[in-house]
């Protein structure tokens, strides 16, 4: 039987010396050790500065019903839903709505772990790799079904995922993948896949590509266009896949960067093959001056498929509040507004519908085919994870070199 603390110690890293990006959500991963230097840091704070604390509201004060309280403590990722959100919610339903933000799902289950069950948060979005492990030591809250009558709302094909059968603590925020963006006036022939990806990147795009600062992501490249698992133990795999990365690939990237798009290298033309989310690529094709000069490519044989979720803290001090604020964005119109700002698919069924009417740009990037969505793979939590860090850490030895 597998003691508690190595669980814990799976799922937090002994130190997070990096800046951990918003989709880098097995970044870090190590080690014995992790509780004690990590609950001593406890209070760090996420992208946006926050304390880590239950801080300021983002909407009007309000009494509200009298079972859902006065308020509702949010711990998320850094800008990672609409504002107009929690105004609204607090409007309708009356909880006062308070965000602190972290930077890594091991930063948020540190803070979990060190307050045993007094965080004072109530709603936490965890990835889903993360939630059987969190609820086997007591972090999670079951949810309570009957008080989420929209849970009839999803698409079935993202509900019931390995992690969490029967969403028994958790149901999915928004979802979305990896693929790549290339400057079509650089690279003039087709490219479909991740072998064209990496041919790109060392030939037309050499000096000019960005790679995802996330280890899982970027040994993702290897494993998916040699249609392997990317999630193997194998330690002969990994060792190829470290070889082709750090000696082949990696004097050819550019920059390692969580965010082409949005962080502005597409808009000012930095880069002329970037690997890139999906969310993100998007909003740099909003941002660009001329989109047409560009494509988006959601690359076979297999991609990487990630859910965040909706799940409630232990001890949550507010749980009919916190049921009710899901309960609440599971609505399609209510959804529609998480879409519009964050840009990946919230897997509530009609929204593309209303995506439509509204003119959201870009619909594509959100909504995927059918065929599409059945080339992706779950990423794991496993004991290559750590591997992964080192190979992402050669190989930007080696492209500074």
């Amino acid at each position: 039987m597998t003691d508690s603390s190595d669980q814990i110690r799976a799922l937090v890293p002994t130190t997070l010396a990096r800046h951990i990006s918003r989709r880098g959500f097995l970044t870090g991963l190590a080690a014995a050790g992790a509780i004690p230097a990590l609950a001593a840091c406890g209070g760090s704070s996420g992208s946006s500065g926050s304390s880590g604390q239950p801080s300021a509201s983002s909407g009007p004060a309000s009494s509200g019903p009298a079972q859902l309280g006065s308020s509702l403590s949010v711990y998320t990722w850094g800008a990672y839903d609409n504002p107009k959100t929690f105004t609204n919610f607090t409007g309708a339903l009356g909880p006062k709505v308070s965000i602190s933000s972290y930077d890594s799902n091991p930063e948020m289950i540190a803070k979990l772990v060190s307050a045993k069950g007094t965080s004072g948060y109530d709603i936490v979005v965890p990835t889903g790799p993360y939630v059987p492990q969190m609820a086997a030591n007591h972090l999670l809250m079951e949810l309570d079904h009957a008080k989420l009558p929209n849970l009839k709302n999803y698409d079935p094909a993202y509900l019931d995922k390995p992690w969490d059968r029967g969403n028994k603590y958790s149901v999915p925020k928004d979802w979305g993948s990896t693929g790549f963006v290339y400057d079509t006036t650089k690279i003039t022939r087709p490219m479909k896949t991740w072998n064209d990806f990496l041919a790109a990147a060392q030939n037309e795009a050499s000096g000019q590509t960005s790679v995802l600062d996330d280890p899982d992501e970027f040994v993702g490249l290897y494993f998916f266009a040699h249609d392997m698992s990317w999630t193997t133990t194998n330690q002969s795999d990994l060792k190829k896949c470290q070889a082709f990365l750090v000696d082949k690939l990696a004097p050819h990237i550019k920059k390692f960067d969580a965010y082409p798009g949005s962080g502005g290298g597409m808009p000012k033309g930095e880069y002329t093959l970037m690997q890139a989310w999906n969310g993100d690529a998007r909003q740099g094709f909003l941002a660009v001056k001329n989109a047409s000069q560009y494509k988006w490519v959601l690359p076979g044989p297999a991609s990487h498929l990630w859910i965040d979720n909706w799940s409630i803290a232990a001890g949550a001090p507010h749980p009919d509040a916190a049921h009710a604020f899901i309960n609440y964005v599971l609505d399609p119109g209510h959804s529609l507004l998480e879409i519009e700002f964050i840009g990946y698919n919230t897997a509530i069924v009609g929204t593309e519908a209303k995506a439509k009417a509204a003119g959201l740009k870009y619909l594509d990037m959100i909504y995927f085919t059918k065929a599409q969505v059945a080339e992706l793979q779950s990423g794991a939590v496993n004991s290559a994870t750590q591997t992964h860090v080192s190979i992402l850490n050669a190989a930007k030895a080696a492209a500074a070199g």
